[in-house]
């Protein structure tokens, strides 16, 4: 039994790979003008124009970064001066200055998470595009669906079976294959499925294993070879291996990615003391050898996209690095600040409360929340008071353990 695969993503990520597919779908039509019919060329213009489409949230990230260069030298500060200090009051006023900070900036603690947050979806999006192009692109789809439609003229029992088999061989899941149980009937789409998972050999297979249709199997084979080809030598359905020439592609796809991130943190200071910039630093090395790895056991496809998509992103990056050499500083925290304000003036008048008094209500529920977590404290320290000395007259422990516990819950609920 063989689940569905080739009915497009569904969920949150529906109607983001519904809009990417038409777009492939559209890129592939205006090639096939010109007597184009090539899928790789596809998935790299496809690449260029979906990361075009991001480029406005690329800036506003660069802009964060920009404005995070004269911000962060203040955080810290603030950081060094609480290091250690773990008391209610400490943390109080940390948390107080490190928001006036934030506000002197006109930025937000997650303004540089919102692009990522943004971004990922439709990077998943394009994965699933990519690798499901029957589901996407028409006309690819129905050469597919011409073998799909021979191979249901053959006796029921012996496609169903040679396809579940197929199935097998390509990885692809056989547990929810309704249909057999039913009518025992294959929808072209369950084929279509398997079909496009093949390789050059599972062709080969398929034709002997129904060869009433074989002709018809090999031509469109034929056919779906060429549509997948790159540069007339690999087959993007494949995948690289550790030979040549399809190494090449791990290969190109690790070299760019390094480039790439060596393009974006080449301006950004290090803090070698920074626990967190350290593991950045560790992940920006790390990241482009496991890309490397994983394009090896993935199609040539997946690893095609890839290379355009760095490709294009050192491109886009040195134009965009140029472009904020020019910006001011100063300006774009002025900019950044109105902003800021604009939308406290929204919310105030969404709430029906002034700027002060939206103002003085968040500072007062961040000092209730922080009294009210001084008072658990305080109202554990003295419970465990009240106990210690039945803890100590029954044997449980010495007054110095007490004392160190008491000391513990405290640092605990500190830390909170």
């Amino acid at each position: 039994m063989v689940s569905t695969i080739l009915t497009q993503s569904g969920g949150l990520l529906g109607p983001i790979a519904s809009l990417l597919g038409l777009i492939m779908n559209g890129i592939y039509e205006f090639f096939n003008i010109f007597g184009v019919q090539n899928i790789a060329l596809t998935i790299i213009i496809f690449t260029f124009i979906a990361r075009a489409l991001m480029l406005p949230l690329t800036i506003k990230q660069q802009k964060f970064t920009k404005l995070s260069s004269r911000m962060n030298p203040e955080l810290q500060k603030i950081q060094a001066k609480y290091k250690g200090k773990k008391d209610e009051a400490s943390l109080r006023k940390q948390q107080t200055e490190t928001q006036a900070v934030y506000q002197k900036y006109g930025a937000s603690p997650t303004a540089g998470c919102l692009p990522l947050l943004i971004t990922l979806p439709i990077m998943f999006a394009l994965y699933s595009v990519i690798n499901n192009i029957p589901a996407y692109v028409i006309q690819i789809k129905e050469v597919y669906n011409v073998v799909a439609e021979a191979i249901k003229t053959t006796t029921p029992d012996v496609y169903i079976k040679t396809m579940t088999d197929m199935a097998a061989a390509v990885n692809v899941n056989v547990s929810k294959f309704s249909e057999v149980a039913s009518d025992n009937v294959i929808s072209n789409n369950h084929i279509i499925d398997i079909l496009s998972k093949f390789k050059p050999e599972h062709w080969d297979q398929l034709s002997s294993n129904l060869p009433a249709i074989q002709n018809t199997i090999m031509e469109n084979a034929a056919t779906i070879k060429q549509t997948n080809s790159l540069f007339g030598i690999l087959n993007i359905a494949d995948n690289p291996g550790w030979g040549f020439p399809g190494i090449i592609i791990p290969f190109l796809a690790m070299a760019l990615q390094f480039v790439q991130t060596k393009q974006l943190s080449g301006k950004t200071k290090v803090d070698k003391d920074n626990p967190t910039a350290a593991a950045m630093n560790s992940m920006n090395t790390v990241m482009p050898i496991m890309s490397g790895v994983f394009c090896v056991m993935l199609p040539i496809g997946v690893g095609l996209y890839w290379i355009a998509g760095s490709l294009f992103a050192i491109i886009q990056q040195f134009f965009v690095n140029r472009y904020m050499d020019h910006i001011n500083v100063d300006e774009l925290i002025e900019k950044s600040v109105m902003k800021a304000n604009k939308r406290k003036a929204k919310l105030a008048a969404a709430t029906g409360q002034s700027l002060t008094e939206l103002a003085s209500k968040q500072t007062k529920s961040i000092e209730t929340t922080a009294i009210e977590k001084e008072s658990s404290v305080e109202s554990d320290v003295a419970k465990e008071k009240e106990e210690a000395p039945k803890k100590s007259s029954s044997g449980t422990g010495s007054i110095s353990e007490i004392a160190n516990l008491l000391k513990n819950r405290s640092n605990e609920k500190g830390d909170k």
